[in-house]
């Protein structure tokens, strides 16, 4: 009988550790389904119905998130690119082609060269600007507009230093462009440029303004762009999102023998001021304050240097010296020769201008009136 119990014991001892495994497995089971269960936001039951719904489920999810990406990737792309084509659209019809024939001399024979350049309708009745460069010395001028129609053009006027000429068709009704006065547009913004590169005409191409205030071979602070330019864009506009005319085109830096490289544009608000005077005058009359500058001085003051003062001129009328600082024109504030000649350029010949100047560490605030740049 003792047997027998010790057996009996052993059964039962057996038996409750089957249950309590049974018990842990169970317990066990019904965590790891609850965390499931909430992993995938679906109940306990829905789990029993097989695995393959709620892989399904998360497959159609992330499908759907895909889905979401592309579509909005396309909704971007299709605004930016409908916003660049209502540019495009807007500015288009205010830029020509100009052919140009210059006479030459060449080993004692006078020959004819033919050339290509682009320019912006400035005004309905017919006045184009565009680059000395490209105009200033032609013997003949064919303007292509916009719907493929020519027109001879005569030159106006042109100013060397700035690489500003106008030139005018018999033609009413032109759409002139619209030229921003603002200088707010920022290294960074995109822009476009239109023109006829290698005579080819209305060719688009686009870039952001790389840097401003660029001081190459034109005395202003021009701006630099990425946006390709090439032989034949010169005198074409460069463009801000806004549809504004912000530069004419004027230059390349290129390596030597190269046609593409960085682009300059000279800004609107220059070009414009000097269009307008070659309109009115028939030249450009550049305001001028009669100064020799120096972008730099032992001073360390920020300004632009005043070497020397021309006798006569307003500058010495003035009261400014050789040794002074002009630190601002107008409140606006200029640290090298380009920042002041650009400012100077907003202003006409016999306007008042407020220099405030540093000598020698007073402050003093003059009032210059603008005379004519004399000729060399």
């Amino acid at each position: 009988m003792e047997e027998d119990s010790g057996f009996g014991s052993f059964f039962i001892k057996g038996l409750v550790i089957v249950i309590l495994i049974i018990i842990f497995f169970v317990l066990g089971g019904v965590s790891v389904l609850g965390m499931l269960a909430v992993v995938n936001k679906v109940t306990i039951a829905d789990l029993f119905k097989g695995g393959t719904e709620v892989e399904e489920q998360g497959i159609s999810e992330q499908q759907d998130s895909a889905v979401d990406i592309d579509v909005t990737g396309e909704v971007i792309l299709g605004a930016f690119d409908d916003a660049i084509s209502e540019v495009v659209e807007e500015i288009s019809p205010s830029v020509v082609n100009i052919e140009v024939t210059v006479r030459e001399q060449f080993f004692g024979r006078t020959r004819e060269r033919s050339g290509i350049g682009s320019g912006v309708i400035y005004t309905e009745d017919g006045y184009i600007i565009t680059n000395n460069h490209v105009a200033g010395e032609a013997e003949k001028l064919v303007v292509t507009l916009y719907d493929g129609s020519e027109y001879p053009a005569v030159l106006v006027g042109s100013e060397e230093n700035y690489d500003v000429a106008v030139i005018k068709i018999k033609k009413d009704g032109l759409k002139a462009a619209d030229f921003s006065m603002d200088e707010s547009y920022e290294v960074g913004d995109i822009v476009i440029a239109i023109g006829s590169p290698y005579g080819l005409e209305q060719s688009v191409t686009m870039g952001v303004i790389s840097a401003k205030g660029r001081d190459i071979t034109i005395p202003v602070n021009l701006i630099q762009t990425d946006a390709a330019i090439n032989s034949g864009n010169s005198g074409g506009p460069l463009v801000n999102s806004g549809g504004e005319v912000i530069g004419i085109n004027t230059l390349i830096l290129s390596q030597s023998g190269e046609n593409t490289g960085i682009g300059f544009a000279v800004p609107s608000n220059t070009v414009t001021n000097i269009a307008d005077q070659i309109i009115k005058y028939g030249k450009a009359k550049i305001p001028y304050m009669g100064i020799i500058m120096d972008p730099y001085s032992d001073s360390g003051i920020v300004g632009v240097y005043v070497s020397s003062v021309d006798p006569g001129y307003p500058a010495e009328e003035a009261g400014i010296r050789a040794g002074d600082v002009i630190t601002e024109i107008n409140g606006v504030e200029v640290s090298n020769p380009y920042e002041l000649f650009a400012r100077i350029l907003r202003f006409n010949v016999g306007d008042s201008v407020d220099v405030t100047i540093n000598r020698d560490g007073e402050i003093i605030e003059v009032e210059v009136v603008l005379a004519e740049t004399p000729e060399k």
